[in-house]
């Protein structure tokens, strides 16, 4: 009851020159709030002159701009309020903590998303792939969040060679936990090293294949054909044969057809001449490469050797051409009357 009298009473000291101040201190910060908009796209168009003028609000530096003199703004207006209405001296302090701790995180945040793939590119004249950019800059934003953090511990007023006394005692628990850590982030350098792929590639690795979609200190995640994401430590990756498909020049059509053991010879030739001519034919297939053998004879037939390279490297594609080969093989094996054989055996029973 004693604090809702207090609050009455505190109400009750409210005057016209209070409420003018109050309605000075939100004019406070809708002008910043204003004047926030066009600082924003200014600084922006400055550091991020990759971005088009119509997607400028989108970027994230604008907003972290907007945001962060938005913030200004309330502090200016709370501090403003801090005599009419006769805010403790203990609670503006610590609210001016907050505040700086805060504002702290949002300068981080800025400085962040002012770092571009672009101007990193430039700066290293460096024609580096996306990945190996992208990875750099993460680098880098850990380890300006990781200042922004000892600073704020600062700002708190904490003794931070105490914290590395604590550290220290703890160091062992630390160093075991960290190990997987610093083997996943080593991993993932290896990998841009050595760049056996990198964002965007197709790749199979041991029960997996799918498109990689990004890589972080940790892990690398695959996105697989049956659209489920994989995330695989760097460190078990990059001690893993790849296969990158990405990579590939040409992809290998091979088949082994058996016709039917009472073929005519004649007519087996004709087949593989036709089937060669066809495959020669082909736009997308290397005419070196082309190989149509009477390979072997069987218990079921004769069997009929087929190999060619194509430069449909794209898995969708080679599908398709690998379709198309095997229509028209068809269409010729048809068109001369030739049956494929298939797996018999002829049981004699002996009467007794």
């Amino acid at each position: 009851m004693v604090n809702f009298n207090n609050i009455i009473n505190y109400f009750k000291n409210f005057n016209s020159e209070t409420v003018f101040n109050i309605i000075i201190a939100f004019c406070i910060i809708i002008i910043f709030n204003i004047v926030g908009t066009f600082i924003s796209k200014i600084i922006t168009k400055c550091f991020r002159k990759d971005i088009k003028k119509s997607n400028i609000k989108r970027s994230g530096l604008y907003k972290a701009l907007k945001r962060f003199i938005s913030f200004i703004g309330i502090y200016i207006a709370i501090a403003f309020l801090k005599e009419p209405l006769m805010i403790d001296e203990k609670i503006f302090v610590f609210l001016s903590k907050i505040f700086k701790v805060i504002g702290i995180f949002m300068v981080a945040k800025i400085i962040t998303e002012s770092i571009s793939l672009e101007g990193l590119k430039k700066l290293n004249n460096s024609k580096e792939d996306e990945g190996m950019s992208t990875f750099i800059i993460k680098i880098i934003n850990v380890i300006i969040y990781i200042i922004a953090a000892f600073i704020a511990i600062l700002e708190l007023g904490y003794d931070l060679s105490g914290l590395v006394t604590g550290l220290g005692i703890g160091s062992v628990v630390i160093t075991l936990a960290a190990q997987n850590i610093a083997k996943d982030i080593l991993g993932g350098i290896v990998i841009f090293t050595d760049k056996p792929f990198k964002v965007g590639d197709w790749i199979q690795f041991e029960n997996y294949e799918g498109t990689v979609e990004d890589i972080t200190f940790r892990s690398t995640r695959i996105r697989t054909f049956e659209n489920s994401i994989v995330n695989i430590p760097n460190a078990t990756i990059s001690n893993s044969s790849i296969i990158n498909c990405s990579r590939i020049e040409k992809r290998r059509y091979k088949i082994n057809l058996t016709l039917e053991i009472d073929t005519k010879l004649s007519t087996v030739k004709l087949v593989e001449e036709k089937i060669k001519a066809m495959l020669k034919e082909k736009e997308n297939v290397m005419d070196d490469s082309v190989i149509v053998k009477f390979d072997k004879i069987t218990d079921n037939g004769i069997n009929l050797l087929i190999y060619a390279f194509t430069d449909s490297v794209d898995y969708e594609s080679f599908l398709k051409e690998k379709e198309d080969i095997n229509y028209k093989i068809m269409q010729i094996l048809e068109n001369e009357k030739v049956e494929l054989a298939y797996d018999t055996k002829t049981i004699h029973l002996k009467n007794n």
